[in-house]
């Protein structure tokens, strides 16, 4: 998936990014509004991490852009996850959070049922044959 993440590209934080990012240290980056990968300049991830980061964002503007709506339940423990941030009142962005974090091996996609990981399947299978085009 690093494809992806040269397509769409990195870019510096805007000082409203950077001010979120100060707040919330422990969120990596994010998929920014511009279509570009962002990182947290203040977080304490590895460089390889800082690249799992970068692909969990390049596949979540993928299906941003090609309307990816998953068509899956999350678990109680997923949904737990997501209390108080961003994602609990949006389902279809927290499923597609869950299918970045499995196609970029993010233990945090917490115990990933089988609909979860057959989604990500075909959704990184989707990726690939756009990759060929």
């Amino acid at each position: 998936m690093d494809f992806l993440v040269k397509m769409y590209g990195t870019r510096k934080p805007f000082p409203g990014e950077l001010d979120f990012f100060k707040q919330r240290p422990e969120v990596g980056g994010m998929a920014a509004e511009d279509d570009k990968i962002i990182l947290n300049p203040y977080s304490e991830l590895s460089p390889v991490e800082q690249q799992a980061v970068a692909r969990n964002e390049a596949l979540r503007i993928y299906m941003r852009q090609n309307n990816v709506a998953p068509n899956f339940d999350l678990t109680k423990s997923q949904e737990k996850m997501f209390a108080g941030t961003e994602y609990e009142k949006d389902p279809v962005a927290a499923k597609q959070s869950i299918l970045a974090r499995i196609l970029s091996n993010d233990p945090s996609a917490k115990n990933a049922t089988l609909d979860q990981t057959l989604e990500a399947q075909k959704l990184q299978e989707q990726v690939m044959q756009m990759m060929k085009k």
